[in-house]
């Protein structure tokens, strides 16, 4: 078993450093911590990613997809290799754990493991993608989605706000479209499992006292942008008895999709982000507006009839105001629950060093989403002080990400000689 005697206060003591030295790489005309992808502070932040993990002992290279991979290798050069880490980028003013933690805690596992003395058979993958957050382009684990096959040609032509294509600012940041497509892990060989490190972004570990989630499944989130076309007129002569208002239709449907997380049985949220009135003037009715939400659950059964449930109480409202709506939904994930033979691997590595921990659902996505599409997957989680983050707030005591590093690198050896069956 691998020894962590003593090396919990170092461990912390290097987390700490590394997560602060990251955050200097921040755009600063932004609020936060700010290093959204494609940016410069996201460029400038890479190389010093790539350099510490080339201290840490890896052989690092950058995959066609743009993913800093570095390599430990194993005494078995022809066994599935191991695969670790998670994302750098962050949201417009967000904090300095959210992916981070992933990635330094997979570079603080490999230290102890080299510490140690001990070497895996199966050479470990420590892995830092692309762009995992929420961009402009609507698409977010963009470096996980193209190694699992799930990026496509119609995605390179998504547009941001300026009318700028995404393949185009993959080929500004330096990358070659056509390469991000055909950058297909499953092609070149087989792995054996994945395994991220990730801070819990919720009150549930802290509340419970815990320092240790375990993550039993992945929340899948169905967006929707719904247009609510009514009629435009003189704000100051229209009868408010006689309006087709697709402002008020678009608040009433504010609160139908808010009702919707609140009667979800299990596990479900529901929020709306954004409304867009297309007229600009303060004295016109609205007659054009735009609602952006989204729906969130680990229970497949009830995330599924949320499309006809919101539909069709949105759609008689609007009605009833004289207003029609038109709704473009889309699927950012499925449910995907994480492999029972990692979830009970992880659960006997903290059992073994005496960590307490909980079985526990993401209700974030995460690059292990897509690739459970390549491996068996598996999440850990740390937590995260009052449940906050994508925020500046956002804070994990490096003590605790230290006892995740610790269940992490327990975890890892004993994936490394555990054969994993496939998921019913």
């Amino acid at each position: 078993m691998l020894d962590l005697t003593d090396q919990g206060q170092e461990a912390a003591e290097r987390l700490g450093d590394g997560v602060l030295e990251l955050a200097t790489y921040r755009d600063t005309a932004r609020p936060g911590w700010t290093r959204e992808v494609f940016s410069e502070a996201y460029r400038e932040s890479r190389q010093w990613v790539s350099e510490r993990m080339a201290a840490a002992g890896l052989e690092v290279q950058v995959d066609p997809a743009g993913n800093i991979v570095g390599r430990l290798a194993g005494t078995d050069p022809n066994a599935p290799a191991l695969v670790t880490g998670s994302h750098t980028d962050t949201v417009d003013g967000g904090g300095r754990f959210d992916g981070v933690v992933g990635v330094l805690g997979a570079l603080e596992a490999v230290q102890l493991l080299r510490e140690s003395g001990q070497r895996l058979s199966r050479d470990l993958l420590v892995v830092d993608f692309l762009g995992e957050e929420s961009n402009a382009f609507g698409l977010s684990c963009l470096g996980s989605r193209a190694i699992a096959g799930e990026l496509n040609r119609a995605d390179l032509d998504r547009q941001d706000y300026r009318g700028a294509s995404l393949g185009q600012a993959y080929r500004d940041f330096g990358l070659d479209p056509g390469a991000v497509l055909q950058t297909r892990w499953a092609r070149t060989a087989p792995l054996h499992a994945f395994i991220e490190l990730h801070i819990e972004q919720g009150p549930t570990l802290e509340q419970r006292q815990l320092p240790l989630g375990i993550v039993t499944s992945i929340t899948g989130i169905e967006r929707l942008v719904a247009t609510f076309t009514g009629s435009p007129d003189h704000a100051g002569t229209r009868p408010m008895n006689d309006r087709k208002d697709a402002m008020v239709a678009a608040a009433e449907a504010v609160l139908s999709v808010r009702r919707e997380g609140c009667g979800a049985p299990n596990h479900g949220v529901a929020t709306t982000t954004r409304i867009e009135s297309e007229s600009r003037s303060p004295n016109v009715v609205p007659s054009l507006v735009r609602m952006t939400s989204e729906v969130r659950s680990v229970d497949n059964g009830w995330l599924s009839g949320v499309r006809g449930r919101l539909a069709e109480e949105i759609l008689a409202n609007a009605r009833n105001l004289g207003v029609d709506v038109e709704f473009d939904w889309s699927t950012d994930n499925t449910v995907v629950h994480a492999h029972a033979g990692i979830h009970d691997v992880a659960a006997a590595a903290a059992d073994a060093v005496g960590i307490p921990w909980m079985p526990i659902p993401s209700g974030a996505t995460h690059d292990a989403v897509h690739m459970a599409a390549l491996a068996p997957m598996g999440m850990i989680f740390v937590p995260s002080r009052a449940g906050k983050s994508h925020c500046p707030e956002e804070w994990t005591d490096f003590a605790d990400i230290a006892t995740g590093v610790g269940a992490l690198a327990q975890t890892l050896t004993r994936l490394d000689r555990t054969e994993l069956n496939p998921q019913p």
